[in-house]
């Protein structure tokens, strides 16, 4: 479960600041500092109007060069000492940003990887390959960007605005109030552009999410892609899908540009109005010089600070978006946690009248009444039309899915009773398709038993008949075996993925088509190699070339999601049934 489970109650920016505070060790204290660093920014507007003095003091009382000079070095000086102090905190201000914002945001990835992969199959088969993760990696890409950037700029400019705003209430409120006017007016702009900006935002994030997805297929499928000679088609397919983005971000690119523009126009329109207005109350005596300079530059600073908002606020609106997506993917239900964590399974397997629907195909039931018993270390062939029921017959036994009706029983025990952590760690599964992750040999094999030794590892690929051609590699056990173990032959990967089985030691072992697409040189080493492995084990296996199931305890044939047909192969040949069909075929 994630470590800090996101509730719709809660706001995004509330939620996120859940993750800062658990860095709030580091991160008070840089905000502290930001504090300070922005308050000492309003030294320099300060000086700068000591150094430039009552402009109508020089006219009346004439210019001292002498007292002039003897001012503005100590000006200076003074200006540079809190320049220097403003700088040595940032320094470690900027570092402690850094460092808790990167905190908060691995924290945030654990959990969202954590929670990710608790989901359970069903939630998978629907994602687009590579949407999911391009949508969250670029999902926490906004995060990120306003946790270290947008949030001490966002405080940093309150700062300085209110301390801005104090200066010029001191200098003249009334001059103040007139400026202070346009604030509603850019107010009511962010509640309405505002949410036209959260809105595009999500929907360009998804729409890079599709065209990102389209890098990570075709990279994926690079070889069918040259083989159909598609280039030119996936290329175009990728320009459709950025031209989709493009069009989603300009149309939020002008609802930026506009809410950006009338905030610009708003803001200083009202400070050039406040400027005539001062001079003209300067003229009347109504305000004296010097306060009207300091009037004037914090002014200018004020504005600057006003007009760094709409910016903020859109980063922000995007960050929203952003975190709802992030929210609703940590909503989402995991896989069941309870169960006996502790069963040790002895090999029996039943089923009790089974039936099953994909609920992405509600009108199909894939399988209808399934009954079998299957006895420690039996072999148990699952033969039968491909759209049988076979293979969702493992994702049943694998907890993958649950049955619709009936119930799936380990050593007389519901399926349901025991956690899917202790089933799932006394299963090992060797798939027609072997996927390698991309890393070494040894790292894949290990992937059986994390944290076994060398000598283990060793002693498995023996077993599997893998240990002779990993020892020609140039780099042994650490040869990198490439994305998706494409630097290795179906054999050998086949091989790599039975030496994990091993090391796993599983109770139950299913084999699904592991021989079919082999050479048969590699099919024979691969057959001695899973011999090897179902000795005392378990056994069931899903295979077409019924050639290799000849030799099984009981063979069961499926056909339209039910057994039709069970017994040995010489029992099965016998009869006048699915099974003598399809093995008449195949000598044809």
């Amino acid at each position: 479960m994630s470590e800090l489970k996101p509730k719709k109650s809660i706001s995004s920016q509330r939620w996120i600041a859940g993750y800062l505070m658990k860095e709030k060790a580091i991160f008070f204290p840089s905000l502290a500092a930001l504090f300070f660093t922005a308050i000492l920014s309003l030294a320099f507007p300060w000086f700068l109007k000591e150094l430039i003095g009552n402009p109508t003091d020089a006219l009346k009382y004439g210019v001292d060069p002498q007292q002039v000079l003897a001012k503005s070095n100590r000006v200076v000086l003074e200006l540079m000492a809190v320049l220097s102090l403003q700088a040595f905190i940032a320094f470690f201000r900027v570092q402690g940003f850094i460092r808790s914002g990167e905190s908060a945001l691995n924290r945030l990835r654990r959990d969202l990887f954590s929670h990710l992969v608790r989901l359970p199959m069903s939630y998978f088969h629907e994602q687009r390959s590579g949407a999911l993760s391009n949508r969250v990696s670029s999902d926490l890409g906004v995060v990120r960007e306003t946790l270290l950037t947008t949030v001490p700029q966002a405080v940093r400019q309150s700062v300085i605005m209110v301390g801005g705003l104090i200066f010029i209430f001191v200098a003249s409120w009334k001059l103040s109030l007139i400026m202070l006017g346009s604030v509603p007016l850019v107010v009511l702009a962010i509640a309405v552009f505002g949410r036209k900006v959260k809105g595009y935002s999500k929907s360009a994030q998804d729409s890079l999410a599709d065209a990102s997805s389209v890098i990570e297929e075709t990279v994926q499928g690079i070889a069918d892609v040259k083989a159909y000679t598609n280039e030119s088609f996936e290329s175009d397919r990728y320009g459709r899908a950025l031209e989709t983005f493009l069009g989603v971000t300009m149309r939020g690119a002008k609802s930026r540009a506009a809410f950006l523009s009338f905030v610009i126009f708003a803001l200083f329109g009202t400070i050039s109005f406040v400027a005539w207005h001062g001079a003209r109350m300067m003229a009347n005596g109504e305000i004296d010089g010097k306060n009207f300079v300091s009037f004037i530059l914090f002014s200018i600073f004020v504005g600057a600070s006003l007009g760094s908002f709409p910016e903020i606020i859109s980063q922000l609106q995007q960050t929203v978006g952003a975190t709802e997506r992030l929210r609703e993917l940590l909503d989402l239900t995991p896989e069941r946690a309870d169960g006996d964590a502790d069963a040790k399974l002895g090999g029996y397997l039943s089923f009790e009248n089974v039936s099953f629907r994909y609920p992405s195909r509600p009108d199909i039931e894939v399988l209808h009444g399934l009954d079998f018993l299957i006895t420690p270390g039996q072999r148990v062939a699952l033969v039968g039309p491909s759209g049988a029921g076979k293979s969702t017959t493992f994702s049943l036994i694998l907890g993958f899915n649950d049955p619709e009706k009936g119930r799936v029983f380990f050593d007389n025990r519901p399926a349901s009773e025991l956690s899917l952590q202790a089933i799932r760690s006394q299963i090992a599964i060797v798939p027609q398709e072997v996927l390698l992750f991309g890393g070494s040999i040894r790292e894949n094999i290990e992937y059986g038993k994390p944290g076994a030794s060398d000598q283990e590892i060793q002693d498995a690929a023996r077993l599997a008949n893998a240990h002779d051609f990993i020892a020609t590699l140039p780099e042994s056990y650490e040869t990198l075996v490439g994305p998706r173990g494409t630097k290795l032959s179906g054999g050998q990967r086949q091989r790599i993925a039975i030496a994990r089985a091993i090391l796993a030691d599983p109770r139950i072992l299913l084999l699904d088509e592991a021989t079919s697409a082999l050479d048969s040189e590699s099919e024979r080493l691969v057959n001695e190699a899973l011999e090897r492995l179902m000795v005392g084990r378990t056994s069931l296996v899903i295979a077409h070339r019924l050639s290799t199931v000849r030799h099984a305890d009981r063979i069961l044939v499926f056909n339209h999601g039910k057994i039709v047909e069970s017994g040995t192969h010489e029992e099965l040949i016998e009869r006048d049934g699915t099974y003598r069909f399809l093995v008449e075929t195949q000598l044809v």
